[in-house]
């Protein structure tokens, strides 16, 4: 870390379903006063399908998300990074993690011919933050939001998404990286907490790192 390079422009955080990306985005955006980009998963027509009926729907499922995750990235290559910062609550390259979860052999041959020609035309962000909780916390967290279209999700699923997400981001290298482990943190309810991610956050420069919160520290 060195004080000298420019803080982080392009935060993007990540991490598996019911982490709580968006919440952190959202609360990052406001205090950084950056504009935000959302994913808005419940906007898919096919994902109430897919959670039902996973082998079914998969592929219509990732298509859409493929797409609509790239037609927001085009639209941020017009983006004035230097007037205003940007936070998302996705990374573009994760949209991977899903396809080698759920699609056949031959679904993802198709797949593997579309994503790379998109991703060369996608803005890398400055930073990624990878929010990381054990399957229970995430049921719980799933539980307590209490979405219609995520009722089917069972825990079986949930374990496959969350090792597919800890693989991912353990041998991702693309830009930097701040890993937050989420079982004992609620940044929302928690304000100190929040503050010193925020300070961790301005401060991360290259390489991989490891949030140490508070009630580690003391």
């Amino acid at each position: 870390m060195t004080d000298h390079a420019p803080k982080p422009r392009y935060i993007v955080v990540e991490g598996p379903i019911g982490v709580g990306k968006t919440s952190l985005a959202e609360l990052l955006a406001e205090r950084l006063q950056a504009r935000k980009s959302l994913e808005g998963p419940d906007e898919n027509p096919f994902i109430a399908q897919f959670y039902t009926d996973m082998r079914r729907y998969a592929f219509q499922a990732q298509l859409y998300f493929l797409l609509n995750r790239f037609r927001q990235q085009q639209e941020l290559v017009q983006f004035d990074l230097f007037k205003q910062s940007l936070v998302s609550d996705y990374l573009f390259a994760k949209d991977k993690i899903f396809a080698y979860l759920t699609l056949d052999d031959n679904e993802l041959a198709l797949y593997e011919r579309l994503q790379p020609l998109l991703e060369t035309r996608v803005v890398k962000p400055d930073l990624v933050l990878y929010l990381q909780a054990s399957t229970d916390v995430l049921v719980q967290r799933i539980q307590s939001r209490a979405r219609s279209s995520e009722r089917e999700l069972g825990q079986d699923y949930l374990e496959d998404v969350n090792a597919a997400y800890n693989h991912f981001f353990f041998h991702y290298s693309a830009t930097p990286l701040l890993v937050v482990n989420t079982n004992e943190i609620d940044f929302v309810k928690h304000k100190e907490d929040f503050e010193d991610l925020v300070k961790q956050v301005e401060a991360v420069r290259a390489g991989t790192h490891y949030y140490v919160s508070l009630g580690s520290r003391k």
